[in-house]
């Protein structure tokens, strides 16, 4: 008996499948206890695992403007990087004269003494105009009328140095004063400051926004660096960190402070050079700087390159005092003077908006009292020039002798100079002669008149404490301003405001 047929395999066979499939082993486990032959791949089981998140877009929080088909909208994004850019712009253009005005009253020097000057205070000889032979010449000169067999008494020379520029004896001497400088002690205050900038004839009110387009790349790059700081900080230190509360809540003080102090470090280059553009006289033969990039170039090759912009004694510790008590102020002052005054300690926006923003003020004003002492000795040390660049062409007096750090700043700010300003002249002469007619001019009398303006015997002309805290006015000014801001809108603009402070 013959053996039967083999049973055609033709049945068995399944077309396979061009299709990639991505499958956990722990649903193919499944699937082999259910059945030993595996399905044929359907659409829902192709590209189960993706390589997208979901996450938003994290580039600016600008996930708003992308969509599925086409991803990032250019167009979008760029008009709203302009439009930010132009209102950071406009918002800096219109504080600049007051940051100006303040600057130049922080690193003026006003010696209690005027004609207390270093012999490196010099300037360059002006040639005297020939004289001329009209009616006034003629009358405020005494050879004219003298007796011409006389013998004329020399006049005596002016005190030079050895390079033929004449020695300045007093900072208030008019004729040896360089036409850069604005006078010194001619303004009491950042208005009287902005108002002397803008009507003296080397600087101009065009001169009140030197230094704008450094001041708003600094500030748009400091808030735009410091939340990334922060949210670095916070994910590496926060679970190894204590939370330490503050009288406003109980969130850490130490992340934020220490992700501002990396920032203000990180900008202190930019600062360095919006404060240098600020001082320099507007005078085109006298201007060190052309621009901010020229200043940025200039600065590290004749001052030590990047080590000598971030590391140097004289910038480094001014920039971690300012910028650690212009951080720690607004989170500690508001609470502690809360708690002295009596408005107390457990305060917060919502339930007591009133006593909040009085404390917001209060330690606004103490805060100020506090960190602008620093930010004055940091403007000084600023304005010198270190390793191998030339002294700066200040359009205000500057101290002709260098600090050494900055107890040395403070130590001469408050034991050489004075704070009661505007100064006053001390004496004044006015000559006057007598009417004689024909030969009796040559013997005519000359008579003198000195008028003496007597000055205040005030502590503040025996003590540089006020030359510390130039600009406090200013600062609490513009504290009232939001603390009336913010009673009239509410507390989410309020803080907005107090953070700009």
């Amino acid at each position: 008996m013959a053996a039967p047929a083999p049973a055609s395999l033709r049945d068995l066979y399944i077309t396979p499948s061009n299709s990639w499939s991505f499958v956990p082993p722990s649903l193919a486990q499944d699937t082999s206890n259910t059945s030993s032959i595996p399905p044929a791949p359907g659409p829902s089981t192709l590209n189960t695992w993706s390589t997208r998140t979901s996450a938003p877009n994290p580039l600016f929080e600008l996930s708003s403007l992308t969509d599925d088909d086409s991803g990032l909208d250019i167009t979008s994004l760029a008009k709203e990087l302009l439009a930010a850019a132009l209102l950071q712009y406009a918002t800096s253009a219109i504080a600049q004269p007051w940051e100006v005005g303040k600057t130049l009253l922080q690193v003026q020097w006003v010696p209690r003494d005027p004609t207390d000057l270093a012999p490196e205070a010099a300037v360059e000889v002006v040639e005297e105009e020939e004289e001329l032979s009209d009616a006034s010449s003629i009358e405020n000169d005494d050879s004219y009328f003298a007796d011409p067999s006389a013998e004329r008494p020399p006049r005596p020379p002016r005190q030079a140095d050895e390079e033929g520029y004449i020695v300045r004896h007093s900072v208030l001497d008019e004729g040896t004063q360089p036409e850069y400088v604005i006078p010194v002690g001619s303004a009491d205050g950042t208005w009287g400051m902005i108002k002397r900038v803008g009507r003296f004839k080397s600087e101009g009110w065009l001169a009140l926004w030197k230094g704008l387009l450094t001041s708003a790349v600094t500030n748009a790059l400091s808030g735009a660096l410091q939340p990334v700081i922060y949210s670095l900080l916070q994910s590496i230190f926060s679970p190894l960190t204590p939370s330490f509360a503050h009288p406003f809540g109980t969130t850490s003080v130490l992340l934020p402070v220490a992700s501002q102090v990396l920032t203000g470090f990180l900008l202190s280059p930019l600062d360095l050079v919006r404060t240098r553009l600020m001082v320099q006289s507007s005078v085109p033969r006298h201007r060190t700087y052309s621009g901010p990039i020229d200043a940025f170039r200039q600065i590290l090759a004749q001052e030590g390159g990047l080590r000598g912009v971030y590391l140097h004694p004289h910038l480094l510790i001014p920039t971690l005092f300012d910028c650690t008590l212009r951080a720690l102020v607004p989170l500690t002052l508001p609470g502690l003077v809360a708690t002295y005054v009596g408005l107390g300690s457990n305060l917060s926006p919502e339930a007591t908006p009133i006593q909040w923003q009085v404390a917001e003020l209060l330690g606004t004003v103490a805060g100020a009292l506090v960190y602008i002492p620093f930010e004055t000795v940091r403007r000084r040390l600023q304005v010198q020039t270190r390793g191998t660049a030339r002294p700066l062409k200040a359009c205000v007096e500057l101290r002709p002798a260098p600090y050494n750090g900055m107890v040395d700043a403070f130590w001469h700010i408050l034991t050489e100079e004075r704070s009661d300003l505007p100064l006053k002249q001390h004496s004044k002469r006015r000559r006057r002669r007598s009417s004689v007619k024909g030969k009796e001019r040559a013997h005519a009398h000359v008579e003198e008149q000195v008028v003496v303006e007597e000055e205040s015997d005030s502590w503040l002309r025996h003590s540089g404490i006020g030359q510390l805290y130039r600009g406090l006015s200013m600062r609490v000014g513009a504290g009232l301003v939001v603390f009336v801001l913010a009673l009239m809108s509410g507390s989410d603009e309020a803080d907005a405001g107090w953070a700009e402070l």
